[in-house]
């Protein structure tokens, strides 16, 4: 975890470190800006540069003896003697004989099956408690339940074991024991705004993503200019939210402008009349990873056999070679399919391979069934394939236009043969992909520094 003490004038504030987040982080490390990225809520696998507001407190969990260094794997949570842990690709669990104890949820991606929170039941099946492991294969937090499943209170550890934090849900008060003394701070505000102090970083402009938690923030920094900024990234919704009409009617005390970093929801606010200078569209700076070679390679990655109107494809468009890939294994039906001369299949396939895969293959076709793996549409966006979907199949909207999107295998057929060939048409495409996902340049990032 890297400190800052006063070396930046801008902030990053973040509500929790989603994917949204992520590539919003992302867009400004790549426009030069090297000041803190702040996350209020710590989902235990940040990485090193991003700052958890309740984890600055507890310390570095990389300096402690008796942090293991690594997170662990889904059989090395500690369980009472002779109870039994299983795991597969989405969870594992905790037997005592026949009965259930224990759920363990895993960190992304899952099929790693790295332990990120591990529920604790009573007899009665009712969750009673949460471990909560990091990245370092550390217990840095503990989430108690009452009798009726109700979450009442958190408490979090430093590397070697102590209990530092307390947060309190039911009053929100959270109790700070540090260097023999207790703080007593009345909400998440009070807390981020003592890190916030800690850093030096009471002068600095904050640029937040949430109207929550960081912009109650931003408006209990010191008055200054309206500098703060507001990245919008919910998807679209049928009002305004009362406290983005605070920044669009000028009454915040120092939140001035907004970017909408989706183009559904701009379009939306738009149309309810949250229009201006105050609001303005900006997507995200993605690094894209390689040239297009228009080869006919087509991927699909998949954990079960139900690919939606797949032979039909095979079939019909002989000129397209098709690499199925699984981190499984697959089954009798899916692995018939080598029959085909255009197929290959990669079944329990290592990652190597895929990345491979993401880097050869032109075409993405988001047409399984079942959870989506390996983040896999989002990589095929940044890898420059062309990503085609049926309707009932898509797993993320974000990076495929409507006009990728199909109802049927007989239109996404008509579709591929038009474009199959013709390098140009195909640029095309992508380039409207991007623009529809709002690919930005670095350099729109870089003047909001300046």
């Amino acid at each position: 975890m890297e400190t800052y003490c006063g070396l930046t004038d801008t902030v990053l504030l973040l509500d929790h470190y989603g994917e949204d987040s992520k590539l919003l982080h992302q867009s400004f490390r790549s426009a030069g800006f090297t000041g803190p990225v702040i996350v209020i809520e710590d989902n235990g696998f940040l990485p090193e540069d991003v700052i958890s507001a309740y984890q600055f407190f507890c310390g570095d969990f990389r300096k402690s003896s008796k942090t293991p260094g690594k997170a662990r794997y889904f059989n090395q949570i500690n369980v009472p003697d002779y109870w039994e842990i299983s795991g597969s690709n989405s969870d594992g669990k905790v037997y005592d004989l026949h009965r259930e104890r224990g759920r363990i949820f895993y960190a992304e991606p899952k099929h790693k099956r790295l332990v990120r929170v591990v529920d604790w039941m009573d007899e009665r099946g009712t969750v009673r408690s949460s471990d909560h492991y990091n990245h370092y294969g550390a217990l840095y937090a503990r989430t108690f339940f009452n009798k009726e499943g109700k979450r009442f209170c958190k408490a979090y550890f430093d590397g070697e074991g102590r209990e530092t934090l307390l947060e309190n849900f039911v009053t929100g008060d959270i109790i700070l024991n540090r260097a023999g003394r207790v703080y007593v701070f009345k909400s998440k505000v009070e807390l981020t705004l003592r890190l916030l102090e800690e850093l030096g970083a009471m002068e600095s402009r904050i640029f937040f993503n949430s109207l929550s938690t960081p912009l109650f923030v931003s408006e209990r920094m010191p008055e200054g200019r309206k500098e703060d900024v507001l990245f919008w990234q919910e998807g679209a919704r049928n009002d305004i939210p009362g406290n983005m009409q605070l920044i669009l009617s000028g009454q915040s005390r120092r939140a001035g402008r907004i970017y909408v970093q989706k183009k559904a929801s701009y379009e939306k606010l738009v149309r309810l009349g949250a229009s201006g200078e105050v609001l303005s569209p900006l997507g995200f700076v993605y690094g894209y990873g390689r040239e297009n070679t228009f080869q006919n390679k087509a991927l699909i990655c998949t954990n079960s056999d139900r690919i939606e109107k797949c032979e039909e494809l095979i079939k019909a468009l002989p000129r397209m070679h098709f690499y199925i890939a699984a981190i499984t294994e697959m089954s009798s039906n899916l692995m018939s399919l080598s029959r085909y001369d255009n197929v290959t299949l990669y079944p329990a396939a290592r990652m190597e391979i895929i990345d491979e895969l993401f880097d050869t293959c032109d075409y993405y076709l988001d047409i399984n069934h079942e959870t989506e793996i390996v983040s896999a549409v989002k990589q095929a966006f940044l890898h420059n394939q062309l990503i085609l979907g049926f309707r009932q199949t898509l797993h993320n909207k974000l990076f495929i236009p409507a006009g990728h999107v199909f109802d049927n295998h007989e239109a996404m057929i008509v579709f591929l043969n038009r474009i199959m060939d013709h390098e140009e048409m195909i640029r095309e495409q992508i380039d409207l992909q991007k623009r529809e996902a709002m690919s930005e340049e670095a350099a729109a990032y870089a003047a909001l520094l300046k």
